[in-house]
């Protein structure tokens, strides 16, 4: 989870490309880049692994119509298959409550008679109850303390729902629970269902997520009664940690986890585009957002490659453009480019990535004061699609095994219906950074040309083409266009769904086997081929 405490696919004709506008201006033109592509190249395979699973704001608010209507808005466009969020533990849920028996709280969560457990599921399973009626499945995170089981009553964390997050006051309590939770679970859904959800131990340990002292070893001393309570219930439950921010711990979690025989099945961390090279590296070096991610990734790979379980999973339960709230950056179609960037250069080295988060049914700053604050969700407040909808909307329609290509500006895929799907971007840093928006230069920076050179393609074949940028899917212009206001009327809000909806592909047609085509800064394409323009 972003901690606050941190640092606090296009009109075009043979061989022509008509660049899209912003705002009316135009824009200098970069020297064309020459991509070739051979279409009868097998490919190597890709999987989706950056929209397999999505975060979400914490667990009782997955009981909302809007989270929920939200979370279909982008089960449809994505296909994805889990979500994953915070507090399934906290006291709104209500899961432990050692006053609901007259028996000693310790005895009673091991031993409760009938009618006398502290335990009270019907939240839990109207939570899992409604992900699954979606063919969601949970990615479950075990937190955070039930307040009756803190240490600590008063170690409460600085968001708005003021979690607690102390070590319990008795680890036979904690265990207790954690058995009787993984029992339910499999008494409800079935093993066969529940050994498909990761259990994950904690949030960000490593941050102030945890107020046991020193953290690491306290951490591992929660991972421990955690994995081996859950193994007691079933085998085939998976779990796994550290869970830990800025991709902190992986190493050390994996060699105390081989000495001390605790069972691991994959390895969780998490890391944000604008954390800081000190913060993940220990270094003073100056990483682009557009790097920083897979940088992390890649770290957190060798340090698995290298340690006494060199084959675990490992999955970025957690990844995003922003870790604070940058309307400059999440809310805006900068989103598209960064998106395809980090896709390209992370695949090979994760099993998935969870994107924090799919909707902005979010408090962790409090009750939202205006739909584009810079929230982490894919889908505003009301219902508004975001820039970044579309393209993980579009990104979606790429294919499972990856083409090579000569650019790092572009992804060639194909698809199992036999298709062609080409991503091609114009990366370019926000217009602003920080809390407060700042609206699209005048002088905003060349455009790309790039022009395709498809080998095994029919010469003359049609192609679609959708696009992403300043005046395509992109409802910021629509929104500073009425002056952004903090409280849409219901008619704005209409006009704002509109203005979010992904624009309608283009059709155009290769030349002698070519197709050029024109990206704004911060713009992003999706060209496809179907497979009957597609020489066999």
């Amino acid at each position: 989870m972003p901690a606050i405490t941190r640092l606090c696919v296009v009109t075009a004709f043979l061989c022509i490309a008509l660049p899209s506008g912003l705002h009316g201006q135009s824009r200098p033109e970069s020297q064309p880049i020459s991509v070739t592509i051979d279409t009868r190249d097998p490919g190597t395979p890709f999987p989706h692994f950056w929209e397999q699973i999505f975060g979400s704001g914490r667990a009782i608010l997955s009981l909302r119509q809007s989270y929920r209507d939200d979370l279909r808005t982008v089960k449809a466009l994505t296909d994805f298959e889990a979500v994953r969020f915070h507090g399934i533990f906290m006291d709104d849920v209500g899961l432990y409550d050692p006053n609901a028996q007259t028996q000693n709280p310790g005895q009673a969560a091991q031993n409760a008679p009938p009618g006398q457990s502290p335990y009270n599921f019907s939240y839990i399973d109207q939570i899992y109850d409604g992900l699954l009626a979606n063919h969601i499945h949970p990615f479950v995170e075990l937190s955070f303390m039930p307040k009756k089981m803190a240490s600590d009553p008063a170690a409460l964390h600085a968001f708005w729902y003021k979690q607690n997050v102390s070590p319990p006051k008795d680890y036979a309590l904690w265990d207790a629970m954690i058995t009787a939770f993984t029992q339910h679970l499999i008494d409800r859904y079935g093993i066969e269902e529940v050994s498909r959800w990761p259990f994950e131990v904690w949030n960000e340990p490593n941050l102030d997520f945890w107020a046991g002292n020193p953290k690491q070893s306290t951490y591992f001393e929660l991972y421990d009664h955690t994995a081996l309570a859950i193994k007691k219930v079933s085998t085939r439950i998976r779990v796994g940690g550290p869970s830990t921010a800025q991709a902190a711990w992986v190493a050390a979690f994996l060699q105390h986890c081989k000495q001390n025989n605790i069972p691991v099945d994959f390895v969780t961390t998490h890391v944000y585009a604008n954390d800081t090279a000190k913060d993940v590296f220990g270094s003073d070096e100056i990483i682009p957002r557009d790097r920083m991610v897979c940088r992390s990734v890649a770290k957190v790979h060798d340090e698995i490659t290298a340690s006494p379980f060199p084959k675990t999973p490992l999955i970025f339960s957690e990844y995003n453009a922003s870790y604070a709230n940058e309307p400059d950056v999440t809310d805006t179609v900068y989103m598209g480019p960064w998106l395809a960037s980090t896709i390209s250069q992370c695949d090979g080295l994760t099993e998935s990535m969870s994107y924090w988060s799919f909707s902005d049914v979010f408090e962790e700053q409090g009750v939202i004061k205006t739909p584009f604050y810079g929230g982490f969700g894919l889908v505003a407040e009301d219902g508004i699609p975001k820039p970044a909808l579309n393209a993980f909307a579009m990104l979606h329609q790429l294919g499972d095994h990856r083409i090579k290509v000569n650019s790092d500006s572009a992804l060639a895929t194909h698809r199992n219906d036999g298709a062609i799907a080409i991503a091609l971007w114009n990366y370019a840093p926000p217009f602003g950074t920080g809390a407060t928006y700042a609206p699209p230069p005048i002088n905003i920076g060349p455009s790309k040309t790039f022009t395709l050179k498809l080998i095994g393609a029919r010469p003359n074949a049609a192609v679609q083409i959708w696009r992403l940028d300043a005046d395509h899917g992109n409802v910021i212009k629509t929104y500073d266009a009425m002056g952004r206001p903090a409280f849409p009327t219901r008619d704005q809000i209409a006009q704002l769904r509109a203005a979010g909806k992904p624009s309608a592909p283009k059709t155009a047609a290769l030349s002698n086997g070519s197709l050029t085509v024109t990206i704004p800064p911060q713009g992003l394409v999706l060209i496809k081929l179907s497979s009957q323009v597609v020489a066999q």
